[in-house]
């Protein structure tokens, strides 16, 4: 798809284009009944294979549903030269010349309003609501230093996105970039140098967007382009399905990495820094951490360390099968990290402790060990050794078994201030050395 949009929508938009999109929507996409969803289950397979899964789409130009997936809709556009069919399932356009999804300002109009009118015969109640801020909000936000200034007509750095078919995912990540002061504070100075040579630079689009969220517009953003650009450079998020938003967070983090290249941070002379194990741009210097490993021999204890970077910490919840509750101090309503733990709650604090303990690997997973010379059973305990400025923990919501894959619904709770100083490895160097309460009054400011 072109940041421009298709060219070949035009030739669709003919008569009475937007009464016939309509009609489909109505029928076979957005059924806001019972009686239309129960026609549109009988009426909906493909001509072709008679199946009704394999990711159905409807012709735009004549009554024809194929499957997508076996590419029965490919073979009737390409016979009867119909370039665009419809997503029965999530409501996108395709073009079979561009070979991809495509979005026009006009025909999401439509969509929207189809869709709303089907919600509101279901009682879903709006969705694409415009969102403002609450008397409440603005006045939090105007005593809260780290925001721009707010006018009475506008909140600076506050804006909507529009939902392009199914992007929240992006949407909510890119609310969270958008508002991460340093990453703001980079964009707006203007301190991208783009070095490549066509207009597929991620970094570039994001420092325009930068410019549109604290612009003071008050109308909702499209972030189309941004879109594309993601489906470019990151294939597998491609397309118009609900995606994960953790994935996308490290997707986008990786290429803005390797777009930044020319945004390293020079010497004295000028020059870019030389080392090509290390890399110092923007998106390094606020989001890369250092995780140490340590795997102890249990025979000689002898240890081997190794460091790895990382941009976000996974975390495993207390599932039906996982419950860790024993791990708090206490569990007695003990406070932890400033936090007030009930028996029973989960806390942050609490998976950051599972995360750090110490594991045995077991006889099945036996390592070579360098003092003993043999293959001897071992602990690992992860740490960290290098904090990054702004962290990201992202939260295993999926348990897996043999037979199932089930939601873990826990509710996790955790304070405004974090301190990380038990979760370091200068702290575990320190109780193993008997220095630990000398160290940590000194680590504590440096670690929240």
């Amino acid at each position: 798809m072109s940041p421009a949009g298709c060219s070949h929508v035009n030739g669709y938009k003919v008569d009475n284009w937007k009464q016939n999109l309509r009609v489909i929507y109505q029928c076979f996409v957005w059924s806001g009944t019972a009686e239309t969803r129960r026609r549109k289950a009988k009426s909906c397979i493909c001509h072709m294979c008679g199946a009704h899964l394999n990711r159905l789409h409807s012709c735009l130009y004549c009554v024809f549903f194929g499957c997508f997936t076996k590419k029965h809709i490919h073979e009737h556009a390409k016979n009867k030269r119909h370039n665009l069919a419809i997503d029965l399932l999530y409501g996108g356009i395709y073009c079979f010349v561009c070979q991809d999804y495509i979005y026009d300002k006009d025909m999401e109009q439509i969509a929207k309003e189809e869709q709303r009118k089907a919600w509101k015969l279901q009682g879903i109640g709006e969705k694409y609501t415009t969102w403002e801020p609450t008397k409440r909000e603005l006045e939090l936000l105007r005593h809260n230093p780290k925001r721009r200034k707010i006018t009475t007509n506008c909140t600076i750095g506050l804006r909507g996105l529009i939902n392009l078919g199914n992007t929240c995912f992006m949407n909510c990540i890119v609310q969270a970039l958008t508002h991460t002061p340093l990453l703001r504070d980079f964009f707006l100075s203007d301190r991208h140098k783009c070095e490549m040579q066509s207009n597929s630079c991620l970094v570039c689009e994001m420092s325009q967007l930068f410019q549109e969220f604290y612009s003071g517009h008050r109308s909702p953003h499209i972030p189309f382009r941004l879109l594309h650009l993601v489906w470019t450079h990151a294939r597998h998020l491609a397309g118009y399905e609900q995606q994960d938003a953790h994935e996308f967070l490290i997707a986008a983090l990786d290429v803005l990495h390797r777009h930044c290249k020319g945004d390293m941070i020079r010497d004295d002379n000028g020059k870019k820094a030389n080392n090509p194990n290390h890399c110092n741009c923007i998106i390094d210097q606020i989001f890369t951490g250092g995780l140490q490993s340590d795997v102890t021999c249990q025979v000689c204890h002898g240890v081997s360390t190794t460091i790895d970077p990382f941009w976000d910490i996974s975390l495993d919840l207390p599932g039906s099968s996982t419950p860790f509750w024993a791990l708090s101090p206490g569990g007695d309503g003990s406070t932890v990290n400033g936090e007030s733990h009930l028996s029973g709650s989960t806390t942050l604090t609490d998976c950051l402790r599972r995360f750090t303990r110490p594991e045995h690997l077991g006889s099945s997973a036996k390592i070579k060990c360098g003092g003993c010379h043999s293959y001897q059973e071992s602990t690992k305990q992860l740490t960290m050794k290098k904090l990054p400025i702004v962290a990201c923990f992202h939260l295993k919501r999926f348990e897996h078994s043999a037979k199932l894959r089930r939601k873990i619904t826990t509710y996790v709770s955790f304070p405004l201030e974090l301190d990380m100083t038990p979760f370091m490895a200068s702290s575990k160097e320190s109780r193993m050395n008997g220095q630990y309460q000398q160290s940590v009054d000194v680590l504590n400011n440096d670690n929240k």
